[in-house]
């Protein structure tokens, strides 16, 4: 290694030199007045010299202070000794003051530099000349030299930063100090190790040999109060594109770690399935998992009553989210919504009584907004989702000190998908075709292995994160069969006393359902109604149960064994999507010719970890 050079350092160090050279002239009018005040002198070059002369700053072109003209067509301005003795001399070293004196180098306290605009090159479209030529040499030069000489230089490379940089030499005599100055070249650094990273990263598009070194720039946009659990700080929200943009705003509320895995994941989901199926959708998130997920298909005057919004006025956006929210009720206490389509003010309504901890959807109706803004005294979530983002096309995670680089899933599941039927029974009507998109979409941002189980455009059971994926495809029949048996007479006739919460009717009529209450919890659960209900016996839950059918049924991927197309039969499965490719696949045909279902093989497998 390189030993360190001697030389002083000292907290506060004068301004009487700055070497000036943006691209981004954002506010240099103020700096430049401020310079000019402060009686600073600078060397500066072309377009920045002229705009810092105009408020009468003493500047002195780059090429009059080196001798050497700027050459070829501006690739070299500021790569002299001279430049760059300037910034790197070592302050109190005598050899470096030394060789300054002989070779007529001016000392450099502060340097403002950004740089030339590369990823917006890349943005726009830009052939790969332009996008060289716009890939800086002598900013990053000038960035990294002062960011390691911030014993005496100050590197200023943003113009957010200017407002800092006058309060300290206002509040210094017109210094810096020491601790200001190792901040700035902290920034510089991170500054630099990102634009190489975007030259890096699009560099290893262009070519047939990609370099097996991947950069990523994660740039913190907001802290978070912590990671998934409270003792896991520090944590916060980073953008990982070029241009620093996230896929949404925070319009309200103070959104944590989960909350933000739940919206995003919830949000490509519905803007999937109403690219997919051309109809309003909605999803309701638990855990990075949908409770579940539907489109606007009008609801029965049956389900108005028992989803409880009878006398609620619904548009197909607010359809979509009570059919969504209503898969599993109980899973959606305190859900994370999203919305593909811009939240009206019966949507707000429909939400204003649901508890839940926030939404994402593209827009907002001014009175919606308002209303949701409301919610929670405020501390309700309110995210708005820009349709237009594009996320990378790569995806990157570390776990336990390793890291992984995949490319984004980001095929569409569509009606294509459905076109391989290799089962006797072939007819698959518009609806289902709807429930088997909907439940593969659902399932593809469901943890794995994941089952997921369709009707009438709503997701009605979703089976996540299990090993085996029977027991996916048992764990969401259970959740199914209590959807169903909701719509049994004596549910929707048990007697409520007045006042009784509306959670605490949804869990009520869980429980009844499931029926496996002991003594103690059946004392507690019969003090919410005016006489203690009779108990729904199993056979006449099965009785109800087997007048169910036609239902949609979907898989992240194959099905390895016929237990699974049994248990499904149970559950009035009709339709049935998976990817296929088991060496059981005939044997799962003969299952599911058996019980007259219809089976498109998608060739899609949707694991989501």
């Amino acid at each position: 290694t390189i030993q360190a050079v001697a030389g002083d350092v000292v907290d506060k160090v004068k301004v009487t030199t700055a070497l000036v050279s943006v691209f981004d002239k954002t506010g240099l009018d103020e700096l430049g007045a401020f310079l000019a005040a402060q009686g600073v002198h600078i060397l500066s070059t072309g377009g920045t010299a002229a705009a810092l002369r105009k408020q009468g700053c003493t500047v002195q072109d780059v090429a009059d202070y080196t001798g050497s003209p700027e050459i070829l067509d501006g690739r070299v301005k500021t790569l002299h000794p001279k430049v760059h003795g300037g910034i790197l001399a070592a302050r109190g070293n005598a050899k470096h003051e030394s060789e300054m004196v002989e070779h007529g180098i001016r000392g450099v306290d502060l340097v403002v530099v950004n740089l030339y605009p590369f990823a917006q090159a890349v943005e726009k479209g830009g052939d790969f000349a332009t996008c060289i030529e716009n890939i800086d040499i002598g900013g990053p030069a000038m960035i990294r030299a002062s960011a390691k000489n911030n014993n005496s230089v100050a590197i200023v490379t943003n113009p957010a930063q200017y407002g800092e940089l006058k309060q300290q030499m206002t509040n210094n005599s017109g210094c810096t100090e020491l601790a200001f100055r190792r901040n700035l070249a902290a920034a510089a650094y991170a500054l630099t190790a990102a634009y190489d990273a975007s030259v890096s990263t699009w560099f290893g598009g262009q070519v047939a040999s990609p370099p097996p070194t991947q950069s990523v720039t994660f740039q913190v946009q907001r802290p978070l109060k912590y990671g998934c659990n409270p003792h896991q700080l520090p944590a916060s929200l980073c953008s990982v594109t070029d241009s620093g943009k996230l896929p949404f705003e925070v319009e309200s509320g103070t959104p944590g770690y989960i909350n933000l895995l739940d919206a995003v994941n919830a949000w490509q989901l519905v803007q999937e399935l109403a690219m997919a199926t051309g109809l309003p959708a909605a999803a309701s998130f638990k855990h990075v998992s949908p409770a579940g997920a539907a489109i606007g298909v009008p609801l029965t005057d049956e389900e108005r009553v028992v989803y409880e919004v009878k006398d609620k006025e619904l548009t197909p956006v607010a359809t979509a989210y009570v059919r969504a929210r209503n898969a599993d009720p109980m899973c959606s206490f305190g859900d994370f919504v999203a919305i593909s389509h811009e939240v009206d003010i019966a949507t707000a309504n429909v939400l204003k009584i649901e508890v839940s901890d926030g939404i994402i959807a593209p827009g907002f109706a001014p009175e919606a907004l308002e209303i949701l803004k409301a919610k929670k005294q405020g501390k309700f979530i309110v995210l708005r989702a820009d349709p237009s983002f594009q996320p990378p096309a790569s995806e990157y995670r570390m776990v336990g000190g390793i890291g992984f680089v995949q490319k984004r899933n980001d095929a569409l599941f569509d009606m294509s998908k459905l076109e391989k039927i290799p089962t006797v029974a072939k007819d698959l009507p518009e609806q289902a075709k709807l429930d088997l998109i909907l439940a593969s979409i659902t399932i593809k941002y469901t943890q794995s292995n994941s089952v997921g189980y369709a009707k009438g455009g709503m997701m009605v059971g979703v089976g996540a994160g299990q090993q085996s994926r029977v027991d996916c495809v048992k764990l969401a029949a259970r959740k199914v069969a209590t959807w169903r048996l909701r719509f049994h007479p004596s549910v929707m006739a048990l007697p409520f006393k007045e006042g009784v919460k509306r959670q605490d009717r949804v869990n009520a009529r869980v429980r009844y359902i499931e029926g496996d209450m002991q003594e103690a919890e059946l004392t507690e659960w019969s003090k919410h109604f005016t006489t203690t209900p009779v108990k729904l016996e199993d056979a006449t839950k099965v009785e109800f149960l087997n007048s169910f059918s036609n239902v949609a049924v979907s898989s992240d991927a194959f099905f390895p064994f016929r237990d699974s197309i049994d248990a499904c039969s149970r559950i009035g499965v009709k339709y049935v999507a998976q990817p296929g490719g088991s060496v059981a696949d005939q044997e799962v045909i003969s299952a599911c010719d058996s019980y007259g279902m219809t089976m498109a093989f998608t060739d899609l497998r949707l694991f989501h970890h």
